[in-house]
């Protein structure tokens, strides 16, 4: 199926597939009182997953469609980390063999729990992981390759969310989302268009890779630059030329983000809310208090919970890794 005619049915599709294994998670206030009296931020918290990640979602949808022949030769796929999870721990569910193919400065907190769920992590430098990802393939792998980002069903399983941000808040004015290869907000941001097209979804990059801000002033995808950070779920050289029709035709806009707009909202998340949240997980609150997306509800996506011990403990205490 293209990228771009994935719809709610699909999305619809994939909740009662996935129901009985994929829980779903809370939507919560931001205990902060410094906002403007009409703007109200609530707390998608996708980090409360067993995986402490989102990427539970897309993943389980992708191995549930699977055959059963290609299941059982196992499945692989390149991921900074929160995928690896999601895909190992299906794997693990179903009793099927798994291998992540992993870029080198991905963080000990996500490697170490997929290596645990029984994924065979496989190391390689940054440009060799991102030609895995242009590519679809990696050569020294076996079994069924599911992209964590171009995949309909990934994506479909990863709108979801949508559908549970819509039940228990139907006056939702706009969405953030963090975005990484966009699989993420724009599966949240079709589902919930389809049922609520006034609501507004934005995605949220970081300035140290914001690609997706690139391309939407240039028109298309163009190359621009990227530093590894400690925000390590967010961030590319490019937008993927598949992902392009369908985030610049769903989502509203792109909002950049610091490093230290986000050191502090994980702070801000861990003291007022008692939430922890990885750099990816938290941006989405950072973009919500610098006051770009207008008025009314507007809901943060949390996408994740998988922070190195040594950059909270950083962050605690008032610094930007």
């Amino acid at each position: 199926m293209s990228l771009d005619k994935v719809c709610l049915q699909d999305v619809e599709e994939a909740r009662s597939r996935i129901r009985n294994s994929v829980k779903k998670t809370p939507l919560v206030p931001l205990n902060i009182y410094e906002t403007d009296s009409e703007t109200k931020i609530y707390l998608k918290l996708e980090n409360l997953h067993p995986i402490g990640s989102f990427k539970l979602r897309g993943a389980c949808n992708a191995v549930e469609l699977l055959p059963k022949a290609k299941l059982e030769s196992g499945v692989y796929t390149a991921s900074a980390g929160n995928f690896s999870q999601g895909l190992a721990w299906n794997a693990q569910r179903l009793g099927v063999p798994c291998q992540i193919v992993v870029p080198e400065h991905a963080p000990k907190a996500k490697l170490d729990p997929t290596e645990r769920l029984g994924g065979k992590v496989t190391r390689v430098p940054y440009d060799r992981w991102w030609k895995v990802i242009m590519e679809h393939k990696y050569d020294d792998a076996c079994g069924t390759f599911i992209h964590p980002v171009c995949d309909s069903a990934v994506i479909a399983g990863n709108g979801t969310i949508g559908l549970e941000i819509l039940e228990d808040l139907q006056e939702v004015d706009s969405i953030i989302v963090p975005y990484g290869g966009g699989g993420l907000s724009s599966g949240i941001a079709l589902a919930v268009k389809a049922l609520r097209p006034e609501t507004k979804v934005y995605a949220v990059e970081v300035d140290t890779a914001a690609p997706l801000s690139a391309a939407l002033a240039a028109g298309k995808p163009v190359p621009c630059s990227y530093n590894a950070s400690f925000v390590d779920g967010m961030g590319s050289k490019s937008v993927l030329d598949e992902m392009w029709p369908l985030v610049s035709n769903v989502l509203d806009g792109s909002i950049v983000v610091s490093l230290e707009d986000v050191a502090n909202a994980v702070r801000l998340l861990a003291e007022r809310n008692h939430v922890i949240a990885e750099g990816a997980g938290a941006a989405a609150v950072a973009a919500a208090l610098k006051g770009k997306v207008g008025e009314g509800n507007i809901v943060c996506i949390v996408s994740g919970g998988n922070i190195d011990t040594d950059v909270l403990i950083k962050i605690l205490q008032g610094k930007t890794p």
